[in-house]
């Protein structure tokens, strides 16, 4: 499965009132690891921030002056989600301004909201600590996600927080290493097509391998609340 945890940086907080994006931050999970790919774009929002924007990302209008027009990332950007489910924190808030400017960029077809498989951590967060609070400072505090060094925010630092925060929020149900187990099955399966024909030889679990997968079941059990599905088939 491929996933793109996805932040953005803007001019003001209400994309009806004209704000724009200022910067774009993405990071690849594949089979729930993080890989080296980045989507990383400050932006000319072609209009003056916020105050309280500055004062909260530390970037300026004058920093933002040679960079790209969001018109001229687009298509790349398009091209990094892919098909990709979207993990992002409010969900509603970075697709509204995404979905704006793909429509100033004469994209209104590729608006992402309601195409894109979107998991949003913030609604999984309040229904996972319900009464709390949800913001990403806040989870990485809760979950032992090391944020000292965000000093301001930044659509890159807080799209790898955000992906840190998810995992760590979602671990016990899917985070079992398969994807290292994929990687190195690969020269196994390429052993077992050139010899395609040889008998298989059925290996039985010892009684050690038995009591860790016993204890595994119990600590995702833990970890969901007693939602296993290998405890409900």
């Amino acid at each position: 499965m491929r996933q793109v945890v996805l932040d953005t940086e803007t001019t003001g907080l209400e994309v009806g009132k004209g704000h724009r994006l200022i910067e774009i931050g993405c990071i690849e999970l594949l089979e729930r690891r993080p890989t080296q790919r980045r989507f990383h774009r400050y932006l000319n929002p072609q209009r003056a921030i916020d105050e309280g924007a500055r004062a909260v990302t530390g970037i300026s209008d004058e920093f933002l002056l040679d960079k790209p027009l969001f018109a001229h990332v687009a298509a790349e950007l398009l091209e990094f989600i892919g098909d990709a489910e979207l993990i992002i924190h409010n969900a509603a808030f970075d697709l509204a301004f995404i979905d704006a400017e793909l429509t100033l960029a004469g994209l209104p077809h590729c608006r992402l909201a309601g195409r894109q498989p979107v998991l949003d951590t913030l609604a999984l967060a309040r229904e996972k600590y319900p009464g709390q609070k949800n913001s990403l400072d806040a989870l990485c505090r809760r979950l032992e996600v090391d944020n000292t060094h965000r000093e301001l925010h930044g659509a890159l630092l807080d799209a790898e927080l955000l992906a840190d925060v998810y995992l760590a929020m979602t671990t016990g149900q899917g985070d079992l290493g398969l994807a290292a187990v994929v990687s190195a099955m690969t020269p196994i399966r390429e052993a077992v097509r050139a010899t395609a024909r040889a008998a298989l030889k059925v290996l039985v679990a010892t009684a050690d391998e038995v009591a860790a997968h016993a204890a595994r079941l119990s600590s995702i059990d833990n970890a969901s609340k007693g939602r296993c599905r290998w405890r409900l088939s």
